[in-house]
């Protein structure tokens, strides 16, 4: 860890008028929760098919079985760590306005972050495939799968992005605005290849933005966007941000 560039981090977090973080698999990684991609990557071991939406409607059962193992069965007892809990205290003490995040696993808001753009969704929700209708996960028994709707009996499916489907239009509008007002871009455990997402560290640095970027290896934004790269565990580096901010 570079101790005089997360100095120099932290002194430009403090002075921001209107800092955003945005934040990705990384981030969530020191909790347990392995990444999509990459050498322990979810894809390694699990077909992506059984989240794309067309199949999930062909076969939901099937679907339905690998999502539980994968996210279900796991997500539920994941707890926040150190780097969701600097973003909620800096947001508590007015050094963070909002947070995009990739992730759904509803961690920043477990440590207390309010003003958290989930751009790919929620596991923590369900939707009727049939007629729209929402319900919190505890409504569901997923000992019996694939659950289905209260309402009109359809199929319900994790309030989360499958491929082949789009962002939230509310998530996606929010996401870019909060970008565009940032004068300070925290980019957290991503390298963001998907599109939107890509986007959005983009839109913040044509605004004018100074970008901050943390990840275990240097990314597309480090070489094309970023200002100061802290290389290294979010944990670890949002903890020693955190300190000098005295959090």
């Amino acid at each position: 860890m570079d101790i005089e560039k997360v100095k120099q981090a932290a002194e430009i977090i403090r002075k921001a008028r209107y800092a955003v973080a945005f934040t990705g698999a990384g981030i969530s990684v020191p909790s347990g929760i392995p990444p999509f991609r990459g050498e322990n990557g979810l894809w390694n071991t699990t077909d992506p098919i059984f989240l794309e939406i067309g199949f999930f409607k062909k076969k939901p059962l099937q679907s339905w079985l690998k999502i539980k193992e994968i996210f279900y069965d796991k997500l539920g007892d994941a707890l926040p760590n150190e780097a969701h809990k600097v973003l909620a205290h800096m947001q508590q003490r007015s050094y963070l306005e909002s947070i995009i995040t990739q992730n759904i696993d509803h961690l920043h808001q477990k440590a207390g972050s309010k003003h958290v753009y989930e751009i790919h969704g929620t596991y923590t929700q369900l939707v009727c495939t049939a007629c729209s209708t929402e319900y919190d996960m505890s409504f569901a028994d997923l000992n019996f799968l694939p659950p289905t709707c209260f309402v009109c009996k359809g199929i319900l499916k994790p309030d989360i992005v499958f491929f082949n489907e789009p962002i939230p239009a509310f998530a996606k509008k929010r996401s870019f605005e909060e970008a565009a007002k940032a004068d300070v871009f925290l980019i957290i455990g991503t390298n963001a290849e998907v599109l939107p997402a890509a986007e959005i560290p983009v839109k913040a640095k044509e605004h004018g933005a100074t970008i901050i970027e943390i990840n275990i290896e240097e990314t597309h934004f480090t070489r094309e966007i970023t200002d100061i790269f802290l290389l290294g565990d979010a944990a670890e580096i949002m903890t020693a941000i955190g300190e000098m901010l005295y959090l």
